[in-house]
């Protein structure tokens, strides 16, 4: 089977770069991200449920994310109520993409723990230290108290590195990290063709 690859880590880490390095090599890549706009944007049940829980973000028929967002990201509970309404709708949508794929290798972008993607997926981390993550995001132009907020309401780094298959160190230069994606997957070629020649 192709492989199929769940790139995590915290805000910062570089997840996007491993993702468009993968991309590079053949991968089929989704952001979860990306797909959770969408469903924010197009799903009638779930623009109807966040609309009832927060009136205060529907703005002319439609959710504006950045209310909601700085709603939930101050408010773990309320974090989780959203996820409740939406993750069941951004998992069926990541599993109908993965379920397209066929035999390509994917990779799905998602910055939360929550099983999204179903069995047969290695989690990769993207692990780097608070320090740089917080020099990346203000070099985005985040303020320090969105930054604080957002590495607050995900998982720790020992939470993401906890559960991972494979940890990539993204503390160092660009052409590092890439030299990394670059072992994996020549590590995932060879442990595919293992796997063939084993079944014929």
């Amino acid at each position: 089977m192709p492989a199929r690859l769940i790139i995590g880590g915290g805000i910062g880490t570089g997840k996007s770069a491993v993702c468009l390095h993968l991309a590079q090599r053949g991968f089929e890549v989704l952001e979860a991200d990306r797909v959770g706009h969408a469903v924010l944007a197009e799903d009638p049940t779930v623009v109807g449920l966040v609309a009832l829980r927060w009136p205060e973000t529907l703005v002319e028929g439609s959710i504006h994310r950045a209310r909601l967002a700085r709603i939930v990201f101050e408010d773990s509970a309320q974090l989780r109520e959203l996820e409740a309404i939406t993750h069941p709708v951004i998992r069926h949508r990541i599993r109908r993409w993965a379920s397209d794929q066929e035999g390509r290798p994917a990779a799905v972008e998602i910055p939360v723990l929550a099983d999204l993607t179903g069995p047969g997926w290695k989690r990769v981390t993207v692990d780097a230290p608070a320090a740089v993550r917080i020099g990346r995001l203000r070099g985005r132009g985040m303020s320090g108290h969105d930054i604080e907020t957002r590495m607050a309401a995900q998982p720790t780094r020992e939470e993401w590195i906890t559960v991972a298959d494979v940890v990539l160190d993204n503390s160092g230069t660009p052409d590092m990290l890439e030299v990394q994606v670059d072992s994996l997957v020549k590590r995932l070629a060879g442990s595919e063709r293992r796997q063939e020649g084993a079944e014929q």
